[in-house]
């Protein structure tokens, strides 16, 4: 954090500890995730592929506010549907035709959906699918793969677990990504009382050959429901999603973050046979699904998306940073490399020069940021993110990591440091 950007965060901070607990809402953009007294703590604005703090210090953004900006901040085009719907009215006392349009815009992209539910977070999409699954099934257990939201059924294994009921958290199951045994042995267990097998269909690592086809058939053997959390994956892999990408069709799949670049929305999607008991059976409602001005924006981004190029583009520039990332973390001799898949990447880091894989990337996410460019635990790249952005990232790249390549050799990662290491969400019990 520049002299200027921490006296102008200091007082705001100060305030939002007063009233704000974890000074954020969401914890990935807490003060302890980044390099706490380097990063900026309050973002003011964002334009293309490029955020201001408050002291006017302009980054190149790579979280992309943790996912949604698939086609950069103040998308004209997005942004002046979502103004024409505020100048007419966010919300109503009956329904609009946009959430008519939007959903059978989404049936037309996503190979595996028939019908649609609007809500507003990844989360409540996530939870809203095993309410379906339960219902559809009959049965009570789930098994889980990976994180799909703050609610309890999801959330009882953590460390992050309390005031989720016990008998709540003995009916959500774990198992692992790329292993069918670990999936068999929880149906095993619990054979017949699996409702819904959730997963996201890719995370950083991807599905071995034949995985997501197993995943696929193992669910059917046991009569359980597959779900897709997409909140990630939609609209950044293909224009209908993993889904599409990988061509495994799930029964239900939960969208949100890149649906309208920014704006508030999420979606179930499914079978109509499962989808339909919303209108009977299974009680899923909000008062906002139906917002105007989001939907609006999610109706101008998925039709941008559709018409190409955009997804061509995140591939792309994705692919080119990864690479660019780990040729010039060799050259320096950094043990970090970038994984995942082009569109969304991780960087993986080891112990090194003194400190644990926590303090390499706290001094690499610092010397990006000293060269103006933002980092985050996950990265993805926009529409905005042009080929100068890129070039000026891997240059940024370049210096960074000489820095903490001789900080490795030196053995003092840990002193070069200003702020402290990034910490984790999840801490280990």
């Amino acid at each position: 954090m520049t002299a200027s950007t921490a006296a102008t965060d200091g007082e705001l901070l100060q305030r939002a500890r007063r009233v704000l607990p974890g000074i954020t809402q969401t914890y990935s953009k807490a003060p302890d995730q980044q390099v706490e007294g380097v990063y900026p703590v309050f973002l003011e604005r964002g334009e293309g592929c490029r955020v201001w703090d408050l002291a006017g210090n302009a980054y190149i953004d790579y979280p992309c506010a943790l996912g949604p900006m698939v086609l950069g901040y103040a998308d004209a085009e997005v942004d002046a549907a979502a103004r024409d719907r505020v100048n007419g009215g966010p919300c109503f006392s009956l329904g609009h035709r946009l959430e008519v349009e939007v959903a059978e815009l989404l049936v037309e992209m996503v190979p595996g959906a028939e019908m649609v539910r609007f809500l507003k977070t990844g989360s409540e999409a996530t939870t809203a699918t095993v309410r379906l699954a339960r219902a559809a099934t009959g049965r009570d257990h789930v098994a889980m793969c990976g994180y799909h939201g703050w609610h309890d059924w999801a959330i009882g294994h953590t460390t992050r677990s309390a005031g989720v009921p016990p008998a709540v958290r003995e009916l959500t199951h774990q198992w692992t990504y790329n292993d069918l045994e670990s999936l068999r042995a929880v149906l095993e267990k619990h054979r017949g009382g699996v409702a819904a097998v959730i997963m996201e269909p890719v995370g950083v690592e991807p599905p071995a050959p034949g995985f997501l086809e197993g995943v696929r058939a193992l669910a059917d053997e046991h009569g359980a429901l597959l779900i897709f959390d997409e909140v990630i994956t939609g609209f950044r892999l293909a224009p209908g999603g993993a889904q599409e990408y990988f061509g495994v069709l799930p029964d239900l799949a939960a969208f949100g973050k890149a649906m309208a670049n920014g704006y508030p929305l999420a979606a179930v999607t499914g079978r109509a046979t499962v989808m339909e008991q919303i209108a009977s059976t299974v009680f899923i409602s909000s008062t906002f699904g139906g917002d105007t001005v989001s939907l609006a924006a999610s109706l101008a981004t998925m039709r941008r998306i559709r018409a190409g190029g955009v997804i061509e583009h995140l591939w792309r520039q994705g692919a080119r940073i990864m690479e660019g990332f780990n040729a010039l973390a060799s050259e320096h001799e950094v043990p970090a490399r970038m994984i995942g898949l082009a569109p969304r990447r991780v960087i993986a880091f080891e112990p090194a020069g003194g400190a644990d894989g926590n303090g390499v990337k706290g001094l690499l996410w610092q010397e990006c940021l000293d060269r103006g460019v933002l980092m985050g635990n996950a990265n993805f790249v926009s529409l905005a993110h042009d080929d100068a952005a890129v070039d000026a990232t891997l240059d940024a790249f370049d210096g960074a990591l000489a820095v903490v390549g001789q900080a490795v050799r030196q053995g003092d990662v840990t002193s070069r440091l200003r702020g402290h290491e990034p910490a984790e969400v999840f801490r280990r019990a």
